[in-house]
């Protein structure tokens, strides 16, 4: 498939995931379930976001107003932890289709995608190149660095080393088939119709 078109169904994916109850999904977690070359991808993410799943949960959980849990002053309500537990479920699932699309893609056709997305913009004047440099530098810094990634302090005290880029950014274009524009329309067809319902 097209580059592009995956990454619109990742887009329209990310915003079904958050229209949708819990039988949606159920469905999508199902269908994310059933491949098992994701799970290691997928697990890294949700282990990274941990403190994003708590806080988020916490903020919900104790910030909705309802009845309060076992009728303890200090607990939180029960709508809001009914709340805390829906967005953390979507936003696992976000991170899972996040996983699926760097399986899917990977950097060079994460950069694919967004070069054909992107590229109808320069007309009006958008200087799209630089963006897609700019994402292929910071894909490429991640992949070559030797700084131990989460010492952000050790990242900005050391210089910039010019050998670590790259001179020339390649980009491969893949030609647009009739059933890439199948799965953007019925991507979008199924947001349409989950929105209005």
């Amino acid at each position: 498939m097209h580059p592009s078109a995956l990454l619109l169904a990742w887009l329209i994916t990310v915003l079904l995931v958050q229209c949708v109850g819990y039988s949606g999904l159920t469905i999508l977690a199902i269908a994310l379930l059933l491949q098992p070359t994701l799970w290691a991808a997928w697990w890294a993410y949700v282990r990274r976001s941990r403190w994003l799943l708590f806080s988020l949960w916490l903020i919900l959980a104790y910030n909705t107003p309802g009845e309060a849990w076992l009728d303890w002053p200090w607990a939180p309500t029960l709508e809001g932890m009914a709340q805390a537990h829906l967005h953390g479920l979507r936003l696992l699932l976000m991170l899972g289709c996040l996983a699926w699309l760097f399986a899917r893609l990977g950097s060079q056709g994460l950069l694919g995608g967004l070069w054909g997305l992107l590229r109808g913009w320069r007309r009006l004047g958008i200087d799209t190149e630089r963006l897609v440099v700019r994402v292929a530098l910071v894909l490429g810094h991640l992949a070559t660095s030797t700084v131990d990634r989460g010492n952000w302090r050790q990242m900005l005290a050391r210089m910039p080393d010019a050998h670590l880029g790259t001179s020339t950014v390649q980009i491969e274009q893949v030609a647009w088939r009739t059933r890439d524009a199948i799965v953007v329309i019925t991507a979008f067809a199924g947001l349409i119709g989950v929105w209005l319902a």
